[in-house]
């Protein structure tokens, strides 16, 4: 399943040696990626090489689960519990015993949802709905958020405790504009994978075609290339894919400018930093405050005014 994740960029690489790592474990994964990265995926690459690789492998779209719906699914019912529960229902939890359960977009439970999961975390019990009694449950718990948590978790969204919970290891997708020199990669192996399903003779790509993916941004990750790469192949099978082939929102794009500067993670002291260019441009220029003020792209007035506010003689 490892090799269906596509990609040599260093932090993706990264990635996937951590992943190998984890999935021989019994540890509990909380997979972190933007829409269209590959969480679920990754996750059944983890289970995949697991050692619970033959027993049940159950995936809960949280975010598809209605909020009256979503503890019955995940717990099971008894018959009667509520109104229009005719009959006794095994939750996903239950059914997956002794294997793994993948719970994508986590962060789309219910608040009071969240309480019982984390309950069934610390405890390995869970209690169906119209229950009196719990059984234990033995199963892995592999979940996946989109989201920033940490955020939730401010606004009172989603709970601290159940986020330390899941986030035993955490596995963080890159998305795909930070890891470009992956993208010719991925477009050589879908186009080719999509003439196979399709039985179509192979497309290729002019370079300037090539140059202009490359340097799209891919807000839909993965996702959206491997979209686009089966439309292309079966579209334009066995031809050379030129620029004006491409769809619309990759060739109106206007290519985004490189920031002249990274901000650390840290931030910075905004004022040392501007001292220490007026020192650099003064010093380049031998103390010519003409010369250094149009280095700096300001006016001299305004390099003097700078000078005096931070006493640079």
């Amino acid at each position: 399943m490892f090799q269906r994740l596509i990609g040599q960029s260093p932090n993706f690489e990264a990635l996937l040696r951590s992943a190998r790592m984890v999935a021989a474990t019994d540890v509990t994964v909380l997979v972190v990626g933007e829409t269209g990265t590959g969480k679920e995926v990754l996750a059944q690459a983890l289970q995949q090489h697991s050692p619970r690789a033959d027993k049940p492998f159950i995936t809960l779209n949280c975010a598809a689960l209605p909020e009256s719906l979503a503890e019955s699914e995940l717990f099971g019912h008894r018959k009667g519990a509520f109104t229009g529960a005719i009959g006794n229902q095994l939750g996903r939890l239950q059914a997956a015993d002794s294997g793994t359960v993948f719970l994508d977009e986590v962060d789309s439970l219910p608040v009071a949802l969240q309480a019982k999961l984390l309950r069934f975390l610390e405890t390995g019990e869970i209690q169906p709905v119209g229950e009196t009694q719990t059984s234990r449950v033995n199963v892995r718990i592999l979940a996946a958020t989109n989201s920033n948590l940490q955020e939730k978790i401010a606004r009172g969204e989603f709970r601290r405790d159940l986020y330390y919970r899941l986030n035993v290891v955490p596995l963080e997708i890159p998305p795909l504009r930070e890891r470009m020199g992956d993208i010719q990669v991925l477009l050589q192996h879908f186009m080719r994978q999509f003439a196979e399903e399709h039985r179509l003779p192979e497309a290729s790509f002019s370079k300037v075609a090539l140059n202009r993916l490359s340097a799209y941004h891919w807000p839909g990750n993965v996702r959206e290339l491997r979209n686009v790469c089966e439309r292309l192949s079966i579209l334009l099978a066995g031809r050379v894919i030129e620029e004006n082939n491409l769809p619309s929102e990759i060739i109106n794009r206007v290519p985004a400018q490189k920031p002249l500067f990274d901000l650390p993670e840290l931030g910075i002291d905004l004022e040392k930093v501007e001292m220490d260019l007026i020192r650099q441009a003064l010093n380049r220029t031998n103390g010519n405050r003409s010369r250094s003020a149009r280095l700096l792209g300001i006016s001299r007035d305004t390099l003097l005014y700078r000078m005096q506010k931070y006493g640079i003689s």
